[in-house]
């Protein structure tokens, strides 16, 4: 990985995370914003619990307001850094 990540430095730019940092990863957003609207449900199947999942995933993805907002508050960006 490293030979890999050295011979593209022209577009690719590698920052180190610490191997466990929840509050920098973006999906732990998403998970407690599908968690807390999934609380006072109560599923009789595991195909009841697939459907609102799936539910609540897809109205995640139609919001990419909410979904910035995920990668926001980890205070990372998707912009690349200056030269």
């Amino acid at each position: 990985m490293r030979a890999f990540t050295e011979a593209r430095t022209d577009w690719l730019t590698v920052i180190h995370l610490p191997g466990y940092a929840p509050d920098l990863n973006a999906v732990e957003g998403a998970w407690a914003s599908m968690k807390s609207s999934l609380g006072n449900h109560a599923a009789t199947n595991l195909a009841d619990l697939e459907a609102m999942v799936r539910t609540r995933l897809r109205s995640i993805q139609r919001r990419p307001d909410l979904i910035n907002a995920f990668l926001g508050q980890t205070g990372l960006t998707l912009d690349p850094p200056p030269p």
